[in-house]
């Protein structure tokens, strides 16, 4: 998104810059020779924000010139900011730095929001661009456990941030409802399951037969074997198979949809490793007839040695498939279907390995769609520390995470507010929130260790802070109780307090952006807690005299424009709480 005060700022140092050193122009990057204009876009990229915003709002360095002009850098400063226009520009050694006024932040950003309301933000920078986004999948006959709440949460949220920037997601729950697991449920249920048990309570069936199968294992390795025919038979067509997958699989989907809704968490499509089942063959006839597939040890494999990989396993001795022809599938049939300028796979970090090397084989077919296969991996989710495995059976459920979350609100409501309406709907929204929140705070490649008293925190860094936040701005907007409008008086905004709040509101369409350009949530979450920690300075600010200065007071014309402001971050913190998937309470 373009930053009208950074491109003003850009073409008066370049215009400055072509005086001063018209002679030496030509040293610089051939693409900048086709005079200002070309010049004004190479300053814009190297004009930086100050981290102390006293020095200005933005900085051009000239260190880089340096080397070109064969000038010291203060030097090269001093003769740029001589030949500037009658501008409110300042120097600092090697830097010409220059402020925005409140008031112009105020009369450009205000109307925007005001009139956009949550539309502001929004790009068209994807527009005619489809992007596929794999996220979630869960396995079936298994809990949807916590450490699942990482690839849902960061999926969903970049399907709302892509659409934000004006892209067609597709959202995909490539369901992991195949493989050697269900035979292995299979041989389970055969020896040891109860229609009843099942029907009554299927996931905990399902997950107890699952973990028995892995305890009864170790003493008696032949079940691995029974497993392994099970799941070939449930490849070739075998009735019976077929009806007990087909039970697994639909007691799954029901439960699995049952916590989205929870969540708030919707795909496109439920196309999971299944429903590439007989697509197949096609691929490993197309790897065939290019040379890449050959046996190995009775296994079919694509030899990536030369890459610097192990092989990518296509077919097993028993011409049982794997992962990796699943997915090789997926890609072509999601090119036919979507035709995508990406296809992102939001998969844990753990299998970074598969899909370097499933991408590697798309591009040793010569498909010029390779470069646009993305795998957006992310660390573990821990819970008090404590590493997960379904095998064992020590998995942390995510709805009783949930549950939990919603209980310890519930009371903390009631203690601070016992008279709140709608208090249930309220303490869902704030429980469910602050776990989602407790997974997008982290950056997406770092480990999430999960700890209630840091995740529903009301005080700072969580998202009941953020959503109380919210709570507090609608209040305000009630005890006003007038009509706000955007037909203020934007000289009225002077302070710092003020000033640095517009231009956090001035950057939500940079950071949305940024979010989406590096698939990664946690920006806009970092900038939330900004966003809510520079409003409580504006909240709290006092005047010369070391009063507090009140947002509503008896000064109409002041008020007016401040309840505009309100207004502003209260619409921007709503929207960027969405773009995570995450509600926004008018009261708590």
């Amino acid at each position: 998104m373009e930053d009208i005060f950074r491109q003003r700022f850009a073409r008066e140092i370049a215009s400055a810059l072509y005086q001063a050193y018209t002679d030496k122009i030509t040293l610089l990057p051939a693409d900048t020779k086709t005079g200002e204009a070309g010049l004004a876009d190479l300053v814009y990229s190297r004009v930086e924000i100050p981290k102390d915003r006293a020095m200005g709002d933005y900085a051009f360095p000239t260190f880089w010139l340096a080397g070109i002009f064969k000038e010291k850098p203060n030097d090269i400063a001093a003769k740029i900011h001589a030949a500037c226009s009658d501008t409110p520009y300042t120097i600092a050694g090697a830097y010409i730095n220059t402020p925005v006024a409140p008031a112009e932040w105020a009369a450009h950003i205000l109307p925007q929001v005001y009139a956009g309301q949550d539309r502001y933000g929004d790009s068209k920078v994807g527009q005619g661009r489809t992007i596929v986004i794999d996220y979630s999948s869960p396995n079936i006959a298994k809990p949807f456990g916590v450490g699942h709440l990482r690839s849902t949460a960061i999926g969903n949220s970049l399907y709302r941030i892509l659409k934000k920037l004006g892209y067609r997601p597709i959202g995909i729950n490539h369901l992991g409802d195949w493989g050697t697991q269900f035979g292995k449920m299979i041989v389970a249920y055969r020896l040891w399951g109860d229609e009843k048990a099942l029907s009554a309570e299927p996931i905990k069936t399902l997950f107890d037969l699952y973990v028995r199968f892995h305890t009864e294992e170790e003493k008696n390795p032949a079940l691995a074997d029974d497993a392994r025919a099970w799941f070939k038979k449930l490849e070739d067509g075998d009735p019976e198979a077929v009806h007990l997958w087909t039970l697994f699989r639909n007691y799954s989907l029901e439960e699995f949809k049952r916590i989205y809704e929870i969540l708030g968490v919707s795909f496109d499509y439920y196309t999971g490793e299944s429903f590439y089942n007989d697509r197949m063959d096609v691929v490993i006839d197309r790897l065939q007839k290019a040379g890449l597939a050959v046996e190995s040890q009775g296994a079919l494999i694509v030899d990536l040695e030369k890459y610097g990989m192990s092989p990518c396993l296509l077919k097993k001795a028993d011409d049982a498939t794997l992962y990796a022809t699943r997915d090789l599938a997926g890609i072509y049939y999601r090119h036919e279907q979507f035709d995508f300028y990406k296809a992102l796979y939001v998969v844990g970090g753990e299998q970074k390995e598969h899909f370097k090397q499933v991408f590697k084989v798309i591009e040793l077919l010569g498909e010029p769609f390779a470069d646009r296969l993305v795998h957006v991996d992310f660390g573990w989710i821990r819970f008090k520390d404590q590493a997960m495995s379904t095998r064992k059976g020590n998995i942390v459920i995510l709805e009783e995470v949930i549950k939990t979350a919603v209980a310890k609100v519930r009371q903390i409501i009631m203690d601070k507010n016992p008279d709140l309406p709608n208090l249930e709907k309220t303490a869902q929204m704030v429980g469910v929130g602050a776990v989602i929140f407790s997974d997008l705070s982290v950056r997406k490649q770092k480990d999430v260790n999960f700890s209630w008293e840091e995740v529903l925190n009301f005080e700072g860094g969580t998202g009941p802070y953020l959503q109380y936040t919210h709570a507090r701005l609608t209040a305000l907007i009630r005890k006003y109780g007038k009509q706000i409008t955007d037909k203020v008086d934007f000289a009225l905004f002077r302070s710092a307090e003020e000033k640095e709040l517009l231009a956090h509101l001035y950057r939500f369409g940079q950071v949305v952006e940024a979010a989406g350009d590096k698939y990664e949530p946690n920006f806009i979450a970092e900038y939330l807690l900004d966003l809510a920690a520079v409003f409580n300075r504006f909240y709290q600010r006092k005047d010369d005299d070391g009063r507090l200065v009140r947002i509503i007071s008896d000064n109409a014309d002041e008020t007016a424009a401040r309840m505009l402001l309100v207004s502003a971050v209260r619409t921007v913190l709503r929207e960027g709480l969405r773009l995570l998937g995450i509600d926004a309470p008018e009261e708590m």
